[in-house]
């Protein structure tokens, strides 16, 4: 079977663990944040604060999934020595490695959708640029699915998978522009805000839905394209050479 295919019939088979959690925990974000915090904050460069929040929420359910479901399934794939199988077999790597990115990408735009439609319980959504929406969501979801292979092909043990997440992944997603605007802070913590790659992201799937950005879209978009070539020439030269499978 298709490595993609088979993905996503595992996470769809199993969707109370996969698809419904993350949108829970979505809902709860809307009431705390936008309902109770956000009509203490009030306006967010002219919009209400759950308008402003809710494009960074979305992003950050996609990439928390894209990035944990190839994360954990190729990483069970490696512990049972299936992957080996795939590896002997007469489909080549890049076959492989594509399979498990459209699975997490897969996931990731599902849980997306989900959230995306939980929102319109709390706000009524607008969206200036529905391309670049797209585009932006569909690259990130694939930026972080090439980020999840890569974390599992390095991962030693089940441990192993959670330290990006927990130590890089949720610190950067938190600081990357989700909750508030950067031109909030001083031009010092503005400046280191610029190092955030989930930054950018968020920044163009904001503006969008509602136009507004603290960083150039052109740039952003340079810069994730860069990164998702980077990291998939670095993922299927690990699979190649066999890193954390052979011995």
């Amino acid at each position: 079977m298709d490595p993609g295919a088979k993905e996503i019939k595992r996470f769809t088979r199993i969707w109370p663990q996969t698809l419904l959690p993350p949108s829970i925990t979505m809902a709860m974000y809307f009431i705390i944040f936008g309902n109770l915090i956000g009509s203490r904050i009030g306006d967010m460069d002219g919009f209400s604060y759950m308008d402003f929040i809710v494009p960074g929420l979305i992003m950050m359910s996609v990439i928390t999934n894209s990035y944990s479901n190839v994360a954990s399934s190729f990483f069970s794939n490696k512990f049972q020595r299936s992957i080996e199988e795939m590896m002997v077999s007469p489909m080549p790597n890049w076959v492989i490695l594509s399979g498990f990115i459209l699975g997490g990408m897969a996931r990731g735009l599902g849980v997306g959708l989900i959230v995306t439609v939980v929102s319109l319980f709390f706000t009524r959504l607008t969206v200036e640029h529905p391309l670049l929406t797209v585009l932006v969501v569909v690259l990130t979801s694939a930026l972080f699915s090439i980020g999840g292979f890569i974390n599992a092909l390095l991962a030693n043990k089940f441990d192993d998978i959670s330290i990006v997440p927990t130590f890089i992944l949720t610190p950067l997603t938190y600081l990357g522009g989700v909750f508030y605007s950067i031109s909030m802070l001083p031009d010092f913590w503005q400046n280191v805000s610029m190092l955030n790659p989930i930054l950018y992201m968020v920044n163009v799937f904001r503006y969008g839905f509602l136009g507004v950005s603290d960083i150039p879209v052109g740039w952003a978009l340079a810069a994730i394209f860069a990164f998702i070539i980077v990291l998939f020439v670095a993922a299927l030269t690990m699979l190649e050479r066999g890193k954390g499978i052979r011995s």
